[in-house]
């Protein structure tokens, strides 16, 4: 959505958006050994990095200044055909369907790099503030990773907010309701900066905030002007942010959502209605991930 409608806007036109692309192999390059005609393999958000760089080599491939993402900065999967780099390519287990992974494959591998950033331990409490395709699956992960943390979900309408609750949050509000309790870390997935300032509100001393977002939006920009420093940033809470991912976390939270398992929920759109499935998205009918599938010539 935000390469579409030019937030994040690609580095050339045409380009064919697209990030979560699940497909089969048709052909290698000579020097590929990694797969073969017929593996069945994902893309993720990164399509390639320097490999050169300080953070390249530090393990931090996502903060690469010529870190290239799929689907803007290089034709991605609303298409028929790609071509990936081997190294950027992972393979699929084999217990999940081609619809199943493909949310794995950004939603769920930003989840992963944002629950990681939070830094939780077994009995803390989460905070998931917004619940779209990441945040279900973050839920999914926290409740196996930490089963004794509470997990509180705070969500912009009453359908979120049960799907939640059916997916074993304690507790689901609205942003402005308070929850039972402070929280040790929350997660936020929403463009808006209104639910920032309730977050901090509502850490705990030495809490952090994680924003999982690519961009803000100005709209509520002034909602910062609420922010004081007594209530909202004292005792050392902290706020970091999600930049893109590496492809450690793609194979981790694919061999983690392996062994739970993870399967996200999903709704299927033909190739032919990709544009009613982005306007349910920007409209915010969302439940889980929303997939558009291919067809497969023989």
């Amino acid at each position: 959505m935000d390469e579409i409608e030019g937030r994040t806007p690609p580095a050339y036109f045409p380009v064919v958006p697209g990030h979560q692309v699940v497909g089969t192999v048709e052909a290698c390059g000579v020097e590929t050994f990694r797969f073969q005609k017929g593996d069945r393999v994902g893309v993720a958000w990164i399509f390639s990095a320097c490999g050169k760089c300080e953070f390249c080599l530090s393990g931090l491939e996502n903060l690469c200044p010529d870190f290239r993402a799929t689907g803007r900065d290089a034709n991605g999967g609303y298409a028929e055909y790609m071509v990936i780099d081997a190294s950027y390519a992972f393979k699929i287990p084999t217990d999940f369907s081609d619809l199943e992974t493909a949310p794995l494959l950004c939603a769920g591998a930003i989840g992963y790099r944002a629950l990681m950033l939070a830094g939780l331990l077994d009995g803390q409490i989460l905070g998931l503030s917004g619940f779209g395709a990441s945040a279900h699956l973050v839920l999914k992960m926290a409740r196996y990773l930490y089963p004794e943390s509470k997990i509180f979900v705070f969500a912009r309408n009453l359908h979120e907010r049960q799907f939640a609750l059916q997916l074993g949050a304690n507790w689901a509000g609205d942003h402005s309701e308070v929850p039972p309790n402070k929280l040790n870390a929350i997660i936020d997935t929403t463009p808006v900066w209104n639910t920032i300032v309730q977050a901090l509100f509502h850490l705990k001393p030495g809490g952090g905030l994680v924003i999982n977002a690519i961009r803000k939006e100005s709209t509520d920009q002034r909602a910062l002007l609420q922010i004081r420093y007594q209530d909202h940033l004292w005792m050392e809470k902290n706020i970091k942010t999600v930049a893109n991912i590496t492809r450690s976390d793609v194979e981790n939270f694919l061999a983690l959502a392996a062994s739970i398992p993870i399967k996200p929920v999903v709704e299927t759109y033909p190739f032919e209605k990709a544009n009613e499935a982005i306007m349910d998205l920007k409209h915010k009918h969302v439940k889980g991930a929303k997939v558009i599938v291919f067809p497969i010539e023989d």
